[in-house]
């Protein structure tokens, strides 16, 4: 999944905390993604992950 918007800012990956409203995107796409990327544009900047949609537990593979 890539994702692109206009601000230059790269996001900042956030410790938990459950009385935090809001902002927990990268924290989720850190708990499911295998890879994650960012990449600075002409203009803003691209977020790249790599979210597996099913997996094989009992070999260890993602399918």
């Amino acid at each position: 999944m890539t994702v692109w918007d206009s601000s230059p800012t790269l996001p900042v990956l956030m410790g938990p905390d459950p009385t935090r409203i809001g902002r927990h995107g990268l924290e989720i796409v850190m708990a499911l993604g295998q890879s994650l990327s960012l990449h600075r544009e002409p203009v803003g900047k691209r977020i790249t992950t790599v979210i597996p949609l099913t997996d094989d537990t009992a070999t260890g593979r993602v399918l």
